[in-house]
């Protein structure tokens, strides 16, 4: 049996067990469908539909890999024309996915083939390292590390923007587990809804602290003398002002790594690093607020504050936030790279989640491992990674190995496309 075989009917089995399981989102009607075949690389869009029943068979007929809804609402969403669809306004939706920024742990667990040279290698480059190609076959791999680092950035964009300043009422926030490497938030707030791409923009720039104007947050020059980011303002004054006090009190070589990493040199870390007590000393005594250090004009300054300001904001897909035509995968259906659940969450069901390893059955995104089966499978791919999953590692494994794997490990990497299936016991 071909992978895609096995899993258009294993997908199809878990839907016909489950699918009456699916919760009708907000404003249903309003919202427009979309799906992905496991036979196509062309999404079927422009669907409608006028209860969950009728999405419901939907998905038991046709199993597909992947499951979407809108975030906007529209008087007709099944119209293919968007000028025609009558655009009602859309609500703020943010992606955060580590496949957008940086862990440590992908340069365990990511890897790469290059399809020109043949080289390949573990981490994420830009381009392969040996010839420059960009024709890059990329494996990226799930670990409890990186999906931890991604659940703190939502706690962070909840927690430090949000709701203390944007006031969002914690009721209208939707938040779900992708089913692979993040999480999705939709935020139903009337207020929100009407806003333009441009608007989106705007509010984009506040959540990631690109484009601060520093000037406006306080620093200046007078007399020769760099004065600092005003104590007293609210919102990211008060953020950078913060994250720099907890910079300070860092030890010199975390601090020295810092600067290196934006693009100081040794003689300005050195002027830095000199001038740390007495810089800290600055934030204690809310009367001061001189930021003179030898070597460090106002554009040095700038320089470290967008710095600071990169650790403090959110890491955000941003283009998903901007769009007012975007789709989110519907909450309870399979993702079709992982088949994991879409799992809905609380924001107080967030704080002890672990998406590989969840206590509370009702939010596990491991659907498959209750059934107790398991899949032989032969690996196809040069190099897989070990995953650990239920606390249990498997592999890593290598092209050729024969394994006999628990069904939910099965599914995992047969929709990562790096084994097919020998036979089921």
């Amino acid at each position: 049996m071909s992978p895609i075989k096995f899993l258009i009917r294993t997908f199809k089995d878990y839907y016909k067990k489950n699918a009456a399981n699916l919760r009708e989102v907000s404003d249903f009607t309003k919202r427009e469908f979309a799906f992905l075949p496991w036979d196509k690389s062309i999404m079927l869009r422009h669907m409608g539909f006028e209860n969950i029943d009728t999405l419901n068979q939907y998905i038991i007929n046709s199993a597909p890999r992947h499951v979407y809804s809108s975030g906007t609402l529209y008087k007709h969403p099944e119209i293919p024309n968007m000028e025609k669809k009558g655009y009602e306004g859309c609500d703020l939706i943010v992606d955060i996915d580590v496949d957008h920024f940086y862990t440590p742990c992908k340069d365990d667990h990511d890897g790469w083939y290059c399809k020109s040279c043949l080289k390949n290698g573990k981490g994420m480059p830009p381009a392969c390292p040996e010839c420059g190609s960009l024709k890059l076959k990329r494996i990226s791999w799930i670990c409890e590390k990186c999906l931890d680092i991604a659940k703190k950035e939502v706690q962070k964009l909840l927690f430090n923007f949000l709701i203390p300043d944007f006031g969002i009422d914690q009721n209208s926030v939707m938040i779900a587990f992708s089913g692979h490497r993040g999480y999705h938030l939709k935020v139903e707030d009337e207020s929100l809804r009407p806003l333009s791409s441009e608007a989106r923009r705007e509010i984009v720039d506040y959540l990631t602290g690109e484009n601060l104007n520093f000037e406006l947050l306080g620093l200046r020059t007078r007399s020769g003398i760099v004065y600092g980011i005003s104590q007293k303002n609210l919102g990211w004054a008060r953020k950078l002002n913060n994250e720099i006090q907890l910079l300070l009190t860092q030890s010199d070589m975390a601090i020295e790594h810092f600067l290196l990493n934006i693009g100081f040199k040794k003689n300005h870390i050195k002027s830095f690093l000199n001038y740390k007590d007495t810089f800290l000393e600055t934030f204690r005594n809310s009367e001061l607020n001189d930021w003179s250090i030898e070597g460090f004009d106002i554009n040095k300054w700038k320089i470290f504050l967008k710095g600071i300001a990169k650790r403090v904001g959110a890491n955000i897909d941003e283009p998903v936030s901007i769009d007012i035509h975007r789709l989110i995968r519907y909450p309870g259906t399979l993702h079709g790279r992982t088949g994991f659940k879409v799992q809905d969450l609380s924001i107080e069901e967030l704080e002890e989640f672990n998406p590989l390893d969840a206590s509370n059955i009702s939010k596990d995104p491991i659907v498959f491992e209750q059934e107790g089966i398991e899949i032989n499978l032969k690996i196809v791919e040069e190099f897989v990674p070990a995953t650990k999953i239920k606390g249990i590692t498997y592999g890593p494994y290598d092209q050729g190995d024969k394994i006999k794997v628990p069904k939910h490990i099965a599914v995992y990497l047969l929709c990562k496309e790096v084994a097919e299936p020998v036979s089921m016991i």
